[in-house]
C-alpha cells in the first residue's frame, strides 16, 4: 500500500524529523520526499511517499497523524491512496483538440484517471465521447437557462462523485457556486495573451502585433476570470514567416501539451495551492 501525503504550515524545525519518525512508527517506509520554504511568507510545504507492507485502515491513520502531528505543527494536509483513481469531469464546447488529446492519453493508460462523463453546452462534439465510449451530457447555457444549467451540472458531478473537472476549451465563465463546491479542482486551459490580447480572436491581434512567441497557461480556477494559481505553462517561437493560421496551429499544440502536464501534475498530487499561486514538485 502506497500514500502520498502534502503538508503545508508555518515554518518551524522539526518538521521533516517528526514526520518521518512518525511513519517509520507506523511501520512505513518513506520512498520519495521533497519539500520548499517560502522564506518571504515562513511556510513550509512537503510532498512525500511512503509505502506500507500491511494494509492500513486509513481513517485511524489520518487520525493518528492529524492528532500526533498536524497538531503539534499546525498543518494543512492532505493523504491520498496511490492506488485511488480519481474520477475526472471533462467540460466542452465545440473545440475538440484539447479533449481528443486528454482522451487519447486515458485510452493509452497514460492518464490514471476514471472519466464519468464528458460534458457540453453544445451538441458538436458528442461524436468523440461515443468514440471513446463515454457518456456525454448536453446541457445548453443561455441567459435565460444559466442558473437551471449550473443546477444540471452540479447534480451530474455530484451523482457520479467527480473528484475535479478539466475545462478543455470549455467557452463559458463558471459560476462561484461550482468554483466554491471545487475549489483548486477545476483545471483550465487558455492561450498566455490574456490579458494582453483578449477578445474572440487573439491570435489574430497577436499577429497584427508580430508577437515573436505566443504560450499556453493551464491554471486552476477562482471566481477572479484567468486569474487562478498557475500550474503549467509553455511558450513556442513565431516569425514574420507565419501566417494566422501557423499560429492557431501552434497555440493549439501548446494548449493541448499545456493542458495534459497540468492534468497529470494533479492527478499525481504535486501541485500545493497557497496565495493565489502553486507549488509545483518534481
Amino acid at each position: 500500500m502506497k500514500l502520498t501525503i502534502l503538508i503545508h504550515c508555518p515554518d518551524q524545525s522539526g518538521i521533516i524529523r517528526s514526520v518521518t519518525t512518525f511513519l517509520h512508527q507506523q511501520e512505513g517506509n518513506v520512498i520519495y520526499l521533497d519539500q520548499h520554504v517560502d522564506k518571504q511568507a515562513g511556510v513550509f510545504f512537503m510532498r512525500l511517499q511512503c509505502e506500507f507492507e500491511t494494509e492500513l485502515v486509513l481513517d485511524d491513520f489520518k487520525e493518528k497523524f492529524d492528532t500526533t502531528l498536524a497538531n503539534e505543527f499546525n498543518m494543512q494536509w492532505d493523504i491520498h491512496m496511490e492506488a485511488h483513481k480519481p474520477k475526472m469531469a471533462i467540460f466542452v464546447s465545440k473545440y475538440n483538440h484539447c479533449l481528443y488529446d486528454l482522451l487519447s492519453r486515458f485510452n493509452s493508460g497514460e492518464l490514471m484517471v476514471d472519466i464519468p462523463f464528458i460534458l457540453s453546452n453544445h451538441e458538436d462534439l458528442a461524436y468523440v465521447a461515443e468514440q471513446f465510449q463515454i457518456p456525454f451530457y448536453h446541457v445548453p447555457v443561455t441567459k435565460e437557462t444559466k442558473e437551471s444549467a449550473e443546477a444540471e451540472q452540479l447534480r451530474l458531478l455530484k451523482e457520479h462523485q467527480v473528484d475535479f473537472i478539466v475545462l478543455a476549451r470549455y467557452m463559458q465563465i463558471i459560476s462561484d457556486q461550482l468554483i466554491d463546491t471545487y475549489p483548486q479542482k477545476i483545471i483550465n486551459i487558455h492561450h498566455s495573451f490574456l490579458p494582453a490580447f483578449v477578445g474572440a480572436k487573439p491570435y489574430h491581434a497577436a499577429f497584427e502585433r508580430g508577437v515573436k512567441i505566443i504560450g499556453a497557461t493551464s491554471h486552476y480556477v477562482t471566481v477572479e476570470l484567468d486569474a487562478g494559481p498557475i500550474i503549467e505553462q509553455d511558450v513556442t517561437a513565431v516569425s514574420h514567416s507565419h501566417s494566422i493560421k501557423d499560429f492557431i496551429a501552434k497555440g493549439r499544440d501548446l494548449e493541448r501539451i499545456v493542458l495534459s502536464r497540468a492534468v497529470q501534475l494533479h492527478v499525481a498530487r504535486k501541485t500545493m495551492v497557497y496565495n493565489n499561486k502553486t507549488v509545483i514538485f518534481s
